[in-house]
């Protein structure tokens, strides 16, 4: 009888430990959740079977991964990508930035919607730090395919899971169990401030951590596992800096959660992460390594509770399975949400889809970001449900649009006195076509300029703009002469007025380029004195230089900043016809006296290279040449030549500095620069360019010019070295710059911004 009831408590304990149900719990933290991996790739290669999880924020995207097929190590290397480093600070892979849409680079540093309410007019403020665009292309491209395997039902994924958000308006949490899967995922992990929250159904939804950021609750009441095995990676009872507001965020997120499980119910497992931050995500293989000890600690405690077993071969195969359930992506019908106009609905599926019937991922990609550099497009948010009739992808797209009047500010700070500030206003609109009006105003000591004027852009499969400006510029070349330490004893006092009526078409050339002609009517001023000894009342000598320029330019550029880069690069070809008059009046100083005229026709070719090329995490070389070449005769005295002549400047602080070493008619230059990175966002550079005019300006009595008879006389050296910090608004650098030229060689300057003018005309 004995051995009967033994027998029987067998089998029934047998059966037990087949029918054990596992449920897997992943708390929020941030980047502190990279240790959710390493738990499961213990869990994995013990054997320990995972048969449900729920997750909030991060722990949100752990779980949802896992559920959608991915291993441990596929995790891990989407962590480490370059790709996840992007959509995780919003910072755009330089071969999404589609050239053709951006307009000349200015030098602004924050950009604000202006809307009208209640009677007054606001200015909008970013409601999030980290821009959307690269993570909800992201999570489209991640989790679409898993919501059509498993038809939008998370119960049906290869793990059922279970996510949740807050809704904030009635502070509760919002339980996700079917519909997108990106979708949710992306709403649990939306930490306010930081990211911009989703809106679905009516709610607005952030972070699930401000309601539940261990959904223990969420787990007993859907699943009821038998045993449940929780993962907390927060910092509670940490010291909290006043100064530090991400760390004040994630407290706010995570502080009303209970991190418990009764001993009963399962295991709890905590890894303490107090040298993580909320977005420390270039620590993705320390954070996992502590992960695994975490989990290789207590691995025998769960052994010892759980009994029932899955190999890694039977993991392996129901993984296979499931991920043979996704369709391939391609897309065919495309609905807008967000826009009222039914021209502008026409205006965004013409943009994505041109006249193809069916796209995919790829092309879907390129249009997706080459819609988002729109001037009028805030945001999209794109959404894929498999449409079983078709056997192809419907593409849903949330659009925001921007308010039809926007303003942005920025400019050039430095402790030297080229500071310039700048502001400039748009006025946009859309339909079947894009339109934008625009003006900008810049104003300093050194720089002042004021541009109007407009742009047109006509979507469909050859896109094309047409746009036309009125430019004035201003460039004050004395106001540079001081320096943080050095002053200059022999200032060179040069004033250069210019003006310009242009019109211009342009076609898209590659993902990253842009062709364009255009013409441009232009009146140019020079004030000058042709001797370094004048008083305060000497009438400046004076150019003049009246004509009209036609162009035919060539420009693929994809440099990760505008200012500074570190990756990418530029490779331009411009062909150019001047066709002018030059007037000459002499001042009270003029060495020459008489007016002079002299017709000016000629032909200039210009080149540029300039490329990154990453030798390794730390290190990453540039390589750079120039050249430029016209059949122009010289102006009528050797300043005035100089002043029309081409001007080389590689650099920006090059870019305040007139040096005549630096200017010619024809020229060939190159350079390389060096570049190491201490963080992703703070990097030593230097830079060494060499200037070898190809027939020099001699100047002559009287300050008279002649061409040298011989060609590649000389080299001129130009060198740049600096510690530069890229911000959100733009970049902060400290720069020793040397020039060879006469008087002040050495320039030391402290900046902030962007060292970027309107065009010439010529």
């Amino acid at each position: 009888m004995r051995r009967i009831l033994l027998s029987v408590i067998l089998i029934v304990m047998m059966i037990a430990a087949r029918g054990q149900k596992v449920g897997l719990v992943l708390s929020g933290g941030g980047a502190k959740g990279m240790a959710h991996i390493g738990l499961i790739k213990v869990l994995e290669e013990h054997n320990i079977p995972i048969d449900y999880i729920t997750g909030t924020s991060i722990g949100a995207i752990i779980g949802g991964l896992y559920a959608s097929g991915l291993t441990p190590d596929e995790m891990l290397e989407l962590f480490n990508s370059d790709e996840f480093k992007l959509w995780s600070t919003g910072r755009m892979d330089k071969d999404d930035l589609y050239y053709f849409r951006r307009n000349d680079e200015s030098p602004d540093w924050i950009n604000l919607d202006i809307t009208r309410k209640d009677e007054k007019v606001k200015l909008l403020l970013p409601t999030n730090l980290v821009p959307e665009r690269q993570m909800d292309f992201a999570f489209l491209q991640l989790t679409a395919q898993t919501t059509a395997a498993c038809n939008s039902d998370f119960n049906q994924l290869l793990v059922p899971y279970r996510c949740l958000s807050t809704d904030i308006y009635n502070n509760k949490a919002v339980i996700h169990s079917d519909g997108d899967l990106g979708e949710a995922i992306r709403a649990s992990m939306t930490v306010p401030l930081v990211y911009k929250p989703i809106e679905k159904d009516g709610r607005l939804l952030y972070d699930g951590g401000i309601v539940n950021n261990f959904p223990v609750n969420v787990m007993v009441e859907e699943f009821k596992p038998d045993i449940i095995i929780g993962h907390a990676v927060t910092n509670m009872g940490s010291y909290l800096d006043k100064d530090d507001v991400i760390s004040q965020i994630e407290t706010m997120v995570t502080q009303r959660t209970n991190y418990s499980i009764p001993d009963s119910m399962g295991i709890m497992l905590e890894t303490p992460l107090s040298d993580v931050g909320l977005l420390d995500f270039s620590k993705v293989n320390y954070i996992h390594s502590r992960g695994i000890e975490t989990a290789l600690i207590a691995i025998d405690s769960i052994e010892s509770r759980i009994h029932r077993r899955v190999s890694k071969e039977e993991m392996a195969k129901k993984r296979e399975q499931f991920n043979k359930k996704k369709p391939e992506f391609q897309f065919n019908n495309i609905q807008v949400e967000g826009v009222r106009d039914n021209m502008q609905r026409k205006y965004i599926i013409q943009s994505i889809k041109h006249k193809e019937r069916v796209i995919d991922m790829e092309e879907l990609r390129s249009s997706y970001f080459k819609l988002i550099s729109e001037d009028h497009i805030k945001s999209i948010r794109p959404l894929a449900y498999f449409n079983r009739r078709t056997g192809l992808f419907d593409l849903h797209l949330k659009v925001e649009t921007r308010k039809p009047i926007d303003v942005s500010f920025g400019g050039h700070l430095t402790t030297r006195s080229n500071t310039f500030g700048y502001i400039q206003t748009n006025l946009k609109a859309f339909n079947n076509r894009s339109y934008k009006v625009s003006s900008n105003l810049y104003f300093g000591r050194f720089y002042n300029a004021f541009q109007l004027g407009g742009r047109i852009d006509s979507p469909g499969k050859v896109p094309f703009y047409i746009s036309s400006y009125f430019t004035l510029n201003l460039w004050d070349y004395f106001s540079t002469s001081t320096d943080l330490i050095f002053t200059d004893i022999r200032p060179q006092y040069v004033k250069q007025n210019e003006s310009n009526l242009s019109f211009e078409v342009g076609f898209p050339y590659s993902k990253t380029g842009i062709a364009d002609v255009g013409i441009a009517r232009f009146s140019a001023n020079d004030e000058y004195y042709q001797t370094d000894i004048f008083n305060s009342g000497d009438k400046l000598d004076n150019t003049g230089f009246k004509g009209f320029a036609v162009h035919a330019r060539i420009d693929k550029k994809n440099f990760d900043y505008k200012q500074y880069p570190t990756e990418g690069g530029r490779k331009m070809f411009n062909l150019q016809y001047i066709n002018g008059m030059e007037s000459f009046t002499p001042g009270t100083t003029a060495p020459l006296t008489g007016i002079a005229d002299a017709k000016h026709q000629f032909f200039q070719i210009y080149g540029l290279y300039d490329q990154y090329y990453i030798v390794s995490k730390y290190l990453t070389l540039g390589a750079f040449a120039e050249a430029s070449i016209n059949n122009n005769h010289l102006f009528s005295n050797y300043t005035s030549a100089k002043l029309n002549a081409t001007s080389f400047t590689p650099t920006p602080n090059s870019k305040s500095v007139y040096n005549e070493h630096f200017r010619a008619n024809q020229y060939f230059a190159t350079g390389g620069k060096l570049i190491y990175h201490l963080t992703d966002n703070l990097h030593f550079r230097g830079e060494l360019y060499g200037f070898f005019p190809i027939q020099e300006m001699i100047r002559g009595e009287k300050n008279t010019v002649t061409y040298n008879e011989k060609i590649f006389t000389r080299a001129h050296l130009m060198a740049m070295s600096g510690l530069v910090l890229q911000t959100q608004a733009g970049p902060l650098s400290f720069e020793m710059n040397y020039y060879d030229k006469p008087g002040q060689k050495w320039f030391f300057s402290l900046n902030m911004g962007f060292m970027l003018f309107n065009k010439r005309g010529y």
